[in-house]
């Protein structure tokens, strides 16, 4: 869980949802059963109860979650249509299941590992970009937990995490499987090809209006009027919260102090280290340097060649009784013998990388305006919250939003945010906004939603006027135009099938350009990411799912021509089994295989321990789904 917050940390909102879902297993499989009495569980995993109210939470987490990492608002209708209650009821019941486990092997996690795993969050940092305490406790409390609830499940997760560590741990696929992975991502292929240009067909005659006119009709997003929506909105934006956020000079120069490795780069230096046993045989072997020897050649000299070279280091990185006569050399310098444990070092620079500050008078008007950024985010939940209760106690959106401090306004809108006269409707211009807009059900008023530019939105869409097809008259150019262009496309393929299927029968390439008057090529090496003017990614795949001496033909990459293409040639590449970046890959395959025992570990646990489903209250919560 805490991982998945970290992932997603510039969205904190998605970094509490996606970690308290963090184990997804597709797999459904469990019967209903339909329990009956006053029981609040939606489900029972071998005794352990889920209960509804928590099932609740995390489905409302979940859809919002949802909707914020789409960039749009997820409607009701939309949460049933992808089955989101079922999603997250198995990432409960599975979770249940391993829990059950992990509870009887008596694995578990100290509170020192929960305080310090909670406290390495981004999403609970506060404006010095440190932990907060305060910040912690509102964004856990937005989303339904208490502390210790949430400690709880901190705890939970790190205990489940022993257990799937173990259980995934070390898995490393069978050596013929990576060689069957690496041979087809790696195949290369080659093919001689013709060009079926569009020039070689006959001009194409004119249609009738009522073939137009069906042509129109068949395609009616091409030829008919925006769809147009009358709605009442309301909204707040950072800007107009900033005015009237005051961020302490105190808390300016915190936030600057609590981050120094943004604003402070320090010296870095190229260094090279040669060690000897003794201070009189450092002080002989500096004596021979830029006379007969370079520093390299003493290091050869004294069998150090390979271990010399330290690499780029800072001052920290030193010992204080190193660093400050070495970091006072200047570059190429070579330092005198230097004690170093029980040895004596030379130390020669080779190159220096200089340092950069960045002073707090420098980065001050900065680091204030994002503090007031993350205040004025952080007021404008408060508003978008205080609209909410006032929603809810029955005012109008205009009159919630006057109440909460947001403003409103009414218009008439295109997905492009235009009036019906073409003119730039009176309204928000921001992409989020409009596509939350087109989502949202005719009389339903949504909660307030954020957008990218961390702006609030409320939307209540009063009616919806269809799009109307125009008049033939008012279309008829770019619709021939269309009409042709879709002719030429249909008869340029059938005639790249031709050839291919002659080639084909004859095989022979050769024969079937001679009666297009056209040119055979050779390509060069094919690979399965190739993509460029000439060969397409559907006329690739193809390639590579052909036999050897087989043509096949696709679209070229650009120009709007066919390409008919017989393989000639196929290469599969060695597995270099000791390069770090086949083994990194064998190793992230592996991972991802891994994954699937933990998914299949949980399947074996759920059908052992038994899993009952209470239906009514999982629909009670998600409505009628059929789950």
């Amino acid at each position: 869980m805490l991982q998945e917050m970290r992932k997603y940390s510039k969205s904190w909102a998605a970094n509490i949802l996606l970690g308290v879902l963090a184990l997804a297993f597709v797999s459904w499989g469990i019967g209903d059963i339909f329990q009956g009495g006053v029981s609040t569980s939606v489900a029972d995993v071998g005794g352990a109860k889920i209960d509804q109210s928590e099932f609740q939470r995390d489905y409302t987490n979940y859809v919002r979650s949802a909707g914020e990492q789409r960039g749009k608002v997820v409607s009701a209708d939309e949460a049933r249509r992808g089955h989101m209650s079922d999603i997250v009821l198995q990432q409960e019941i599975s979770r249940a299941a391993i829990d059950n486990l992990v509870h009887q092997l008596g694995l578990t996690a100290s509170d020192t590992m929960v305080a310090e795993e909670i406290k390495s969050v981004p999403a609970f940092a506060g404006i010095t970009g440190t932990f907060d305490q305060q910040t912690f406790q509102q964004r856990i409390q937005r989303y339904g937990y208490t502390e210790q609830g949430f400690e709880q499940l901190v705890r939970q997760d790190i205990a489940r995490s022993q257990l799937v560590h173990a259980a995934e741990g070390g898995f490393v696929i069978p050596f013929g499987y990576a060689r069957a992975l690496f041979a087809y991502s790696t195949e290369e292929r080659a093919v001689d090809y013709i060009t079926v240009d569009p020039k070689i067909l006959p001009p194409i005659a004119p249609p009738s209006d009522s073939a137009l006119q069906a042509y129109i009709k068949a395609h009616p997003e091409r030829y008919s009027t925006p769809e147009y929506r009358d709605v009442t909105f309301a909204w707040i934006s950072p800007d107009d919260v900033a005015a009237s956020v005051n961020i302490p000079d105190s808390q300016v120069k915190a936030a600057y102090d609590n981050n120094q490795d943004r604003y402070v780069t320090p010296e870095k230096r190229e260094i090279e280290r040669l060690d000897f046993a003794s201070e009189s045989d450092a002080q002989a072997a500096r004596a021979k340097l830029g006379k007969s020897m370079t520093f390299e050649q003493l290091a050869e000299s004294v069998g150090q060649k390979d271990s010399a070279n330290l690499g780029e280091l800072v001052a920290a990185d030193l010992d204080p009784s190193l660093s400050g006569p070495v970091f006072s050399l200047a570059a190429g310098g070579v330092s005198q013998p230097l004690k170093s444990g029980d040895k004596w070092a030379l130390f020669h620079v080779v190159k220096v990388t200089p340092g950069k500050t960045t002073t707090f008078d420098q980065a001050k008007d900065a680091i204030r305006k994002d503090l007031v950024q993350q205040v004025a985010q952080s007021k404008i939940v408060d508003i978008a919250n205080a609209y909410t209760d006032a929603s809810s106690g029955g005012m109008s959106l205009t009159d919630a939003a006057k109440k909460a401090g947001m403003h409103s306004g009414h218009t008439v809108m295109d997905r492009n945010g235009l009036a019906p006269d073409g003119t730039k409707a009176n309204a928000p211009d921001d992409a989020d906004f409009r596509a939350q807009i087109f989502r949202a059900e005719a009389g339903e008023e949504g909660d307030p939603q954020p957008s990218k530019s961390g702006s609030y939105y409320v939307v209540s869409v009063n009616g919806i006027t269809p799009p109307k097809l125009k008049p033939l008259d008012a279309v008829r150019a770019q619709a021939l135009a269309d009409w042709t262009n879709d002719q030429r496309k249909i008869l340029l393929r059938q005639k790249a099938e031709s050839v291919a299927a002659q080639a084909n029968s004859s095989h022979s390439l050769a024969d079937a350009a001679k009666s297009l008057g056209a040119t055979v090529q050779s390509s060069p090496a094919l690979t399965h990411a190739t993509k460029d003017v000439t060969f397409s990614q559907d006329l690739v795949a193809q390639i590579f799912d052909a036999m050897p001496g087989q043509t096949v033909f696709g679209p070229s990459g650009a120009n709007g021509n066919y390409i008919v293409a017989q393989v000639t040639g196929i290469a599969h590449p060695v597995p270099p089994v000791n390069d770090p970046n086949f083994i990194q890959g064998v190793r992230l395959i592996s991972s991802g295989v891994a994954s699937g025992i933990t998914e299949s570990f949980s399947d074996a646990l759920k059908a052992k321990q038994g899993v009952k489903i209470n239906s009514k209250l999982v629909n009670t919560v998600a409505g009628s789904e059929g789950s």
